[in-house]
């Protein structure tokens, strides 16, 4: 290097960087939500996730009244699931959870309010409730599942296209098709499959191989 030569050279930090105040310098109000920014993440992505579940998935319920009776009592509380009835339709001996019907609506029951029944029969079917049985294409059921048997008499119905015919297993006492007439399939909210609540009596409830007709004997 000759002595006119000039060594320039940066100078060490040398560049301009933003101040970061220590957190002593912070105002109360500052520390409280820098500690509890990730706190509130948590619960912002919790939320979304549980409405995404709720509508897409499954959600808890709890049961109101005794028209169940006796697969399910006033206070339990079930799952119902949402997937199955993307993937299929709603089978006989399924208990599901649905919106009220417009002549429930028209009845004064508010739309969002949710009833639960058995599919005792899909669309084609016939329903008949004779002499404290229940026939479905004028065969009798294997309803081990009800309270008692029904005491009414039902005539001979077909169940039309897009709709169910649904019961509560306390015949007896149950507001469902065979008072309201039949239930539009897009009403149903989702298949109730699971208890969890009473912890001992926490299971699956019955399937829809329960509901099987049996066939008819030989004269």
């Amino acid at each position: 290097m000759t002595k006119d030569s000039v060594d320039i050279r940066p100078e060490a930090d040398s560049e301009i960087k933003p101040e970061i105040k220590p957190d002593a310098e912070l105002s109360g109000g500052q520390r409280f939500w820098k500690a509890q920014k990730d706190n509130i993440l948590t619960i912002v992505i919790a939320m979304i996730l549980a409405v995404m579940i709720r509508g897409f998935v499954a959600e808890s319920r709890y049961i109101p009244s005794p028209s169940m009776v006796p697969t399910l009592y006033p206070g339990d509380r079930i799952v119902v699931e949402k997937l199955s009835y993307r993937v299929r339709s709603p089978q006989a001996g399924d208990v599901v959870v649905f919106r009220p019907p417009d002549l429930l609506q028209s009845a004064g029951y508010a739309a969002d309010q949710a009833f639960i029944k058995r599919v005792i029969a899909v669309a084609g079917q016939t329903v008949q409730v004779h002499q404290g049985r229940v026939y479905v294409d004028q065969v009798p059921l294997r309803e081990p599942y009800i309270a008692e048997p029904p005491t009414y008499e039902m005539p001979l119905v077909q169940v039309p296209a897009g709709m169910l015919f649904v019961m509560g297993d306390n015949r007896n006492n149950s507001n469902d098709s065979h008072v309201w007439g039949f239930l539009p399939q897009e009403n149903v909210i989702g298949r109730a499959n699971i208890r969890f609540w009473p912890p001992g009596q926490a299971g699956f409830l019955e399937s829809a191989a329960v509901a099987i007709a049996q066939p008819k004997l030989a004269a």
